[in-house]
């Protein structure tokens, strides 16, 4: 559907089984992509447990079900907090099938939520390092190579919360608007070199993470879980919450050439509940 067949793409935070990203490689496997499946693989102090990360053999489950789907897939661990791991992420790739045409930074953290005035500075660190410095340093090593290939694209997994505020998501809120900040900036200076950069924003999906959320925030507001969902539904134009194939299918369509005049944008995918 999108001419992607033979394309090379790394999809970070793509290791947990039904998050979206895994939708966003099956789909790019599915359009024929050879992809990348990518986590940090294992815990990493209290604010990486294995409650929240994608742990090796899941990322190897989800390569194997790409290769499923004919094309070529291999998992490469990466804590994108440190640029060593993110270079290294981006070598992999030119290494097994040499070059990389496609980066989708969705790797974060959005788990790590607390009263502002409660709120821990090892959070925030924890929460700013994934979510806006892991898509600065893969972004960076990611451009490198596709500048001396001749283009390629990126697109930034953003949020509702990068439009709009939400209570206990000071740092989560905060990150998301500066990857929007980011994809702007980038798609200003790396459009010359014929590499796009745009970002997608996704409102409420109720995936493991999503779950959490919705436990969460239905605690704090003092609602049953299920009433808390029936509201996320009902301020919905279209009547439903998100689901992770509508989020890869806008990432598929933004990396074709199909969008080739489409860069700088922050692309909302919310059923119209975010519209600016």
């Amino acid at each position: 559907m999108y001419g992607l067949q033979g394309k090379v793409a790394i999809v970070t935070g793509s290791g947990r089984r039904n998050g979206i990203g895994e939708a966003i490689v099956l789909r790019l496997a599915a359009e024929g992509c050879r992809v990348v499946v990518s986590d940090i693989g294992k815990p990493s102090g209290s604010e990486f447990s294995s409650e929240h990360i994608g742990a090796t053999d899941e990322m190897e489950a989800v390569a194997a079900a790409c290769r499923e789907l004919g094309t070529e897939a291999i998992a490469v661990p990466c804590d994108v907090r440190s640029e060593s791991a993110c270079e290294a992420l981006i070598g992999a790739a030119v290494t097994a099938f040499g070059g990389i045409d496609i980066l989708v930074n969705n790797a974060g953290v959005g788990y790590l939520m607390e009263p502002f005035t409660e709120f821990r500075e090892s959070s925030w660190d924890a929460v700013l390092d994934v979510n806006l410095k892991g898509a600065f340093l893969c972004s960076k090593h990611a451009a490198i190579r596709m500048k001396a290939q001749g283009g390629g694209s990126i697109v930034n997994i953003a949020s509702q919360a990068a439009k709009s505020g939400f209570p206990f998501a000071a740092a989560y809120t905060a990150s998301k608007h500066g990857l929007v900040g980011l994809t702007r900036s980038n798609a200003v200076e790396l459009g010359r070199d014929g590499i796009r950069v745009n970002a997608v924003c996704p409102n409420h999906i109720t995936t493991g993470l999503g779950h959490w959320q919705n436990k969460f925030f239905s605690d704090k507001l003092g609602l049953d879980y299920d009433t808390y969902l029936q509201g996320i539904v009902d301020r919905n134009p279209l009547g439903r919450t998100g689901h992770t194939e509508d989020i890869a299918k806008a990432v598929a369509f933004l990396c074709s050439d199909q969008a080739a005049y489409i860069t700088g944008e922050a692309l909302n995918v919310s059923g119209g509940e975010e519209y600016h």
